[in-house]
């Protein structure tokens, strides 16, 4: 049964044909109008009225502004050539049902203006005998109530119908808005994959090659200070190995890492072991911490230590020979400030204005990527009197 009627959903033209077919035998095989009494015409008449009330029938989905074109004017032939009602006439109230459903709007109000006006003319051109003006007033009445119905009918059809295109539109269009907004996190989550390699790289690595200068420098002469140079690069390549695995980590997928095999994320309390390696590495660093220290936001934190880090990395690319740095972390009741400053010779311009010499955004632009993603503000470039200045404000809620 569900075949049969999946195959008739597939194949609604047949459905019709066979709806007109039966619709012409009844017309045919019941050979006179529905009333007795009233008009009575050859057959010669009847038999092309049916005929093309029955197309009506056949093509009504085809082409339903035309088939009620058509119903329109076999009605207005059967009144000039006193065709009284026939069987063949319910194929009006079909195509009213049928433009209000599926037709355009001026075919569906003129089919509903055609059926208010079809049992007024039918009743006035074939009045019946011996009933009184009160009845035939209210068969008026009740032969326009199926009219209306199916005119009713068939515009709550073709409301439900847009209502649910309109469902589908808004669910296609949703599926590609959460597709866009997967692509968008997608790129933020490897721009921000991109700034902690960088900074993780930057940093360590020119740690690395500072104590390997240094250690080559010295090796003859002073082979306990080569000796603690090699520790030093040994232990920051250990950590820049560790760090870039929990980085790398997150693009791994399908695979459930157990908990504690990376790091955590750093946190302001580790700009104090920062520094202390900025030291050991041979540049001098003043730390101090005003306000009282409490817990923040981890995003805020570290944002605040890749700052730090990215700052004296910096510093000592481009601070030159016998340069020194403060560093300063002040705690606000609403917020975090941060002051980096070096008294070397200062980054080029191309440094802070246009976020590095490759254009590719990884200098002090990625600084203020980190910033603008807590809502922060920051401020950078040459001091007065010589050196370079970073100033950071932190807000506990983003702007």
């Amino acid at each position: 049964m569900q075949r049969l009627y999946d195959f008739l959903r597939r194949h609604p033209a047949w459905v019709d044909g066979f709806w007109a077919v039966v619709l012409f035998g009844i017309s045919w095989f019941s050979g006179a109008p529905v009333e007795e009494g009233r008009g009575t015409p050859p057959t010669a008449v009847t038999v092309p009225v049916v005929l093309l009330l029955s197309l009506v029938v056949a093509l009504r989905r085809r082409m339903p502004e035309r088939m009620l074109v058509l119903a329109v004017a076999v009605g207005l032939l059967q009144v000039v050539l006193d065709v009284a009602v026939l069987p063949a006439d319910f194929a009006m109230l079909v195509i009213v049902y049928t433009v209000a459903a599926v037709g355009a709007r001026w075919a569906s109000r003129l089919a509903l203006g055609a059926g208010l006006c079809a049992a007024p003319v039918a009743q006035v051109r074939w009045p019946f005998e011996d009933v009184s003006v009160a009845g035939n007033i209210a068969m008026v009445v009740f032969q326009t109530v199926p009219f209306v119905l199916a005119w009713v009918l068939g515009d709550s059809m073709r409301t439900r119908r847009a209502y649910f295109a309109q469902l589908e539109e808004r669910a296609a269009r949703l599926e590609k808005e959460r597709e866009a907004q997967s692509k968008v996190a997608v790129a933020a989550e490897r721009a921000r994959i991109a700034r902690e390699l960088h900074d993780v790289v930057a940093h360590n690595v020119s740690v690395m090659v500072v104590q390997a200068d240094g250690a080559a420098y010295v090796l003859d002469a002073a082979p306990d200070q080569a000796r603690k140079a090699l520790e030093t690069i040994s232990s920051t390549g250990r950590q820049a190995l560790a760090e870039m695995r929990r980085l790398l980590g997150v693009l791994r997928t399908g695979e459930h890492q157990e908990a504690g095999e990376y790091v955590p994320q750093p946190d302001v309390r580790q700009i104090e072991d920062l520094v202390e390696q900025c030291r050991e590495s041979g540049l001098p660093v003043d730390f101090r911490i005003e306000g009282t220290p409490r817990p923040l936001p981890s995003g805020l934190e570290l944002t605040a230590y890749r700052i730090v880090q990215e700052a004296l990395t910096n510093t000592r690319k481009h601070g030159g020979p016998d340069t020194g740095a403060s560093v300063r972390l002040v705690y606000f009741d609403d917020g975090l400030g941060l002051l980096v400053e070096d008294d070397g010779k200062g980054a080029p311009h191309e440094l802070y204005e246009e976020g590095g010499f490759d254009g590719q955004g990884h200098g002090l632009i990625g600084m203020r990527e980190r910033v603008g993603m807590v809502g922060g503000t920051l401020d950078a470039g040459p001091r007065p009197g010589g050196g370079f200045r970073i100033s950071v404000l932190l807000p506990l809620k983003p702007a």
